[in-house]
């Protein structure tokens, strides 16, 4: 089966129920007054801040939207990127490129002209649709995209260089076009972080996006009553394959725009959420919300909601540790994956191994797992740390037009993940960190994750980044970039005393308070912060000398 096929079942079965909202939280309406009664009232020009959509009208406008492909010629195989911000278009345009046989190409809302460009003419993509966010970076790059024949604009004030993507779709057939699709079709690209360098394109089969479906659902046992509360970006696998469980079992999703503590909050009430995915940083700013008084529970209906899972990055088990406490009764999951294993899932915790927080846990549905030694690919011993590789059916298909770097990664059908890890007595996988973000001191492997998550530990740290940094006796050491919570003062002197209780050779020989940058999918962006500080210390170096 494929996913289109899926949302047809859904469209036939329960047309008239609700398949997705959209909640504008940027501009929050009076505490006193829900998200309905505002859902007629616009927030910006053009946009409310509730907006709903059925299944039937969902299918309607993705084959809608596939026939207008087809009237510019798009065919089978073809490449249609997506540069939209969250909202109720952007899955039904997802869905008709899929229906028309073509690949769909998410892309990063992040991305400056100069990626857009790259990403189109690296992926072959010949139809792109954007926003009006993105308008002036796709007017900068439009001389160095000649292969992007066709480009639909979605939303008001449709720019010189673009097709109004809404004006024109109203008027093609509603009917799904005479596409056969076959699971080993290719279906999307998708594109590495880039945290080192420009991105990779990650070419996925329909197999892959319908396995993950079987997946989600099977780990969070979605049903028609559920409700999923989607905050990530739609372009990144993360979000759009958790929300696979609901499509699915046929629930119904919220899409919010804007993310604060008391934005997630008031959704969840007012829709009656009862699935959460959450970033580490939103689940950190939900709690010291809740710590300083800003949040009170009080003023919100949170009886519903079930499950918070988190994943995209290691979990501190303090943080969960914390969750619990203030939300007793929610089963909580962490869940492990990549880009190229088609997002979440091929390793999960599971709800029912609460007692193992700090592990990512063991094969998810459909998935095999071990650990190897990265140099020799053969299996290390039970408590060793070596190479996570994962086997299933949503491995990529390739890197597309990069034989070599698939090579690299791609081995007998197993991905090698670049993520260290160890297996526990009871087979569950801990993570020691990323292979190239292990500092080696003085001949001994420093894991920065065992280090972040001590620290963590700390009442006064929000968040915090170990990296290493060039060191000419010891060849690195490691430095702590520390980001302390709102109003606290804390001194170096006081980290110091504080990681005494750490061996000496893992103890931060260096110490920095400062912002942690995180990318859109939450990750740490650790690649800043060596260019930063490895220059700082550099300058630093000279300066001595």
């Amino acid at each position: 089966m494929v996913i289109t096929e899926l949302l047809e079942k859904n469209a036939k079965i329960q047309p008239d129920e609700v398949a997705l909202v959209e909640i504008n939280g940027d501009n929050i309406p009076s505490a006193h007054i829900t998200w309905r009664e505002f859902s007629l009232i616009e927030a910006k020009p053009g946009e409310k801040y509730r907006r709903e959509m059925t299944w039937k009208e969902f299918n309607t406008k993705a084959n809608r939207f596939a026939n207008l492909l087809l009237t510019r010629g798009v065919k089978r195989n073809d490449k249609v990127a997506l540069l939209l911000m969250n909202s109720l278009e952007w899955l039904p345009i997802y869905f008709g490129i899929l229906k028309a046989g073509a690949i769909a190409v998410p892309m990063n809302f992040r991305y400056t002209s100069s990626e857009i460009s790259y990403c189109i003419d690296l992926a072959d993509v010949s139809t792109l649709v954007f926003g009006p966010e993105f308008t002036g970076r796709v007017e900068e790059a439009l001389n160095d995209m000649p292969n992007v024949k066709t480009l639909f604009y979605v939303g008001n004030d449709v720019p010189s260089f673009a097709e109004d993507y809404m004006k024109l779709s109203v008027y093609c057939s509603t009917v799904s076009p005479a596409i056969d699709i076959k699971e080993d079709d290719y279906s999307a690209i998708y594109f590495s972080s880039g945290t080192t360098g420009f991105p990779k394109a990650i070419l996925h089969t329909h197999e892959a996006l319908y396995s993950s479906c079987r997946t989600e659902q099977n780990h969070h046992s979605q049903t028609r009553e559920d409700n999923f509360l989607c905050i990530p970006p739609l372009y990144h696998t993360g979000a759009k394959m958790h929300w696979f469980g609901s499509l699915l079992a046929g629930s119904k999703a919220v899409l919010l725009r804007g993310v604060t503590p008391q934005t997630i909050l008031r959704t969840i009430s007012d829709e009656q959420i009862t699935i959460v995915w959450l970033l580490v940083p939103w689940a950190q700013d939900i709690l010291d919300a809740i710590d300083s008084g800003e949040i009170n529970l009080a003023d919100y209906n949170l009886s519903q909601w079930r499950l918070m899972h988190i994943g995209a990055q290691p979990v501190p088990p303090s943080l969960i540790n914390r969750w619990k406490k203030i939300f007793p009764h929610h089963e909580y999951d962490t869940n492990y994956g990549l880009s190229e294993s088609i997002g979440p899932g091929c390793v999960h915790l599971g709800v029912e191994n609460i007692n193992k927080v700090g592990a990512i846990g063991k094969a998810g549905f459909l998935w095999e797992i071990d650990i190897v030694d990265p140099d020799t690919n053969e299996k290390v011993k039970q408590g060793d740390v070596g190479e996570l590789i994962v086997k299933g059916p949503g491995v990529m298909k390739c890197y597309y037009k990069n034989p070599q770097a698939t090579d690299e990664v791609l081995k007998d059908g197993w991905l090698h993940t670049g993520d260290m890890a160890m297996m526990d007595d009871d087979g569950f996988i801990f993570l020691v960190d990323r292979k190239k973000d292990v500092i080696i001191s003085g001949g001994e492997n420093i894991y920065p994750v065992q280090i972040e998550d001590f620290l963590r530990t700390n009442d006064k740290i929000k968040d915090v980044a170990v990296i290493g940094l060039a060191d000419q006796r010891l060849g690195e050491i490691t430095a702590a970039i520390i980001e302390l919570k709102p109003g606290v003062d804390c001194s170096e002197d006081e980290i110091n005393d504080f990681c005494k209780a750490l061996p000496r050779y893992k103890r931060p020989k260096k110490v920095i308070f400062a912002d942690v940058p995180r990318n859109p999918t939450g990750k740490i962006e650790k690649p800043k912060l060596r260019e930063k500080y490895g220059a700082t210390r550099l300058v630093e170096a000279q300066n001595k000398s």
